[in-house]
């Protein structure tokens, strides 16, 4: 398993000092989001990225034994907002455009929210055409897209997200997928359920995965916590993702930098005893 972190997790930091920390705590893959973990230039906006830019940040990174398996992208996709949404498309297809340069061929997205209801017609026309636009950006560049269903979001579950896979047929179309993400106060007792839902639908399309962990507490209400601190089935997690995509990149959420290495130690014992029990077969 390949196991690295969410880059913004380790600060905001100049991109030299990110990856000198990056390596420091032993990952050898981040998913980095520009805007929120780079702080030496302005991402808000485009037309900052370049392809020397971008090749400097990938290179950072790869002298220290690293590399960016993934470009997060925290974008509303289907605001109402025409100009804001014009501009969110344009900020996403930079990023596309210049994904190989970092040494990257995924950029990961949620599509929007906060959301708490039934998408209108309209706003999934929205997103359909969105999506489509990226997808044929993406085509130009080789990357792929990795959308990942979270609750709260447009596309917050399996079965919706592959809804819109078959609406929106391209091969650029990949799945980061966070169990996580899908558990509710409503669920939780059914996550293994939910769990292999997931795989059932979607897991022929997972490009990178996520882990964190979830706590269904007494009160009803569900709360994040690092993965292996919490309720979730791993152990069924992980042995699903071995099964479809052996190597996936597993981006660890949720941590703070004193839990990394009881986290990250966590999901390599269990992956070791995972690989032992199958060899036992």
């Amino acid at each position: 398993m390949n196991i690295g972190i969410l880059a913004h997790l380790l600060g905001y930091l100049p991109y030299e000092q990110l990856a000198a920390k990056v390596a420091a705590n032993g990952f050898r893959h981040v998913q980095l989001a520009l805007w929120k973990a780079i702080s030496d230039f302005d991402f808000s906006k485009p037309g900052q990225l370049s392809p020397g830019l971008a090749q400097s940040i990938g290179e950072a990174f790869d002298k220290r034994g690293a590399t960016v398996s993934v470009l997060g992208c925290y974008l509303h996709l289907f605001d109402r907002d025409e100009e804001q949404l014009r501009l969110n498309r344009e900020r996403f297809k930079e990023l596309l455009r210049h994904a190989r340069h970092f040494g990257c061929t995924i950029v990961a997205a949620e599509t929007g929210g906060p959301w708490n209801g039934t998408p209108s017609e309209e706003e999934w026309k929205i997103l359909r055409s969105t999506l489509e636009q990226l997808a044929e950006e993406a085509d130009k560049w080789g990357v792929r897209i990795g959308l990942e269903p979270a609750n709260g979001h447009l596309i917050d579950t399996p079965v919706v997200l592959k809804r819109m896979l078959d609406e929106v047929t391209s091969s650029s179309f990949g799945v980061v997928l966070d169990p996580g993400n899908l558990l509710t106060s409503a669920n939780m007792g059914a996550q293994n359920e939910v769990i292999e839902e997931a795989f059932r639908l979607l897991g022929d399309r997972i490009v990178a995965c996520h882990a964190k962990d979830r706590i269904l507490m007494s009160n009803g209400q569900i709360v994040t916590v690092a993965p292996g601190a919490g309720q979730m089935n791993y152990e069924l997690y992980l042995q699903r993702l071995e099964q479809v995509n052996p190597g996936a990149p597993l981006i660890m959420e949720a941590v703070n930098e004193s839990d990394i290495l009881s986290s990250r130690s966590y999901l390599e014992e269990l992956q070791g005893q995972l690989a032992k029990d199958s060899l036992m077969r």
